[in-house]
């Protein structure tokens, strides 16, 4: 835990801004430098750059949906939950090290792509990953890559967590 809470909140602003600028800054480069529709094979078909702009969620999710919709799912429901763990993250001064990390990336990440939804009324997505039948991705962007970061970092923060509470119960067990 950070004990000077000044210190803690400065370490989640940072952390929510490099995030939101590694994601903000790739996403111009390639609308700026990548044509949509274009395929540009970094690593031989295995690791392409593309632009493709997503009007829905994650995969496409919500794409065809009506504006009404859309607006409540991709603009209300996003911005709801990411001021509630921004405010919670301001005020548990208790989160462990891992768990802070790991929601200021998601929460930086998730203003990443709901800037991109106010601004340009969808997100872009650029990187693709095919390693055959091994792995593949859909087409994804920086900010994606912050979520699915800060999400393993709240995996291994709950796992740990998890069995902590489980060590913890069975010293306490009587036999």
């Amino acid at each position: 835990m950070f004990e000077n809470k000044s210190f803690r909140n400065i370490i989640i602003l940072l952390i929510v801004i490099a995030n939101i600028g590694c994601d903000q800054i790739s996403k111009k480069i390639v609308r700026e430098s990548v044509s949509p529709g274009d395929r540009i094979e970094l690593i031989n078909q295995n690791f392409l750059l593309m632009n493709v702009e997503n009007n829905g969620a994650f995969l496409s999710v919500f794409s065809n949906a009506s504006p009404l919709v859309k607006k409540i799912t991709l603009l209300g429901l996003p911005t709801i939950m990411l001021i509630g763990v921004l405010f919670y993250l301001f005020s548990e001064s208790k989160l462990p090290k891992v768990a802070l990390i790991g929601w200021s990336f998601v929460i930086g990440g998730g203003i990443g792509n709901m800037y991109d939804r106010i601004k340009f009324g969808s997100v872009t997505d650029f990187l693709f990953i095919d390693l055959g039948g091994i792995f593949r991705t859909g087409v994804f962007n920086m900010a994606d890559v912050s979520i699915m970061v800060g999400m393993g970092f709240l995996i291994l923060f709950y796992i740990q967590d998890a069995t902590r509470k489980e060590d913890a119960s069975i010293e306490n067990d009587p036999i």
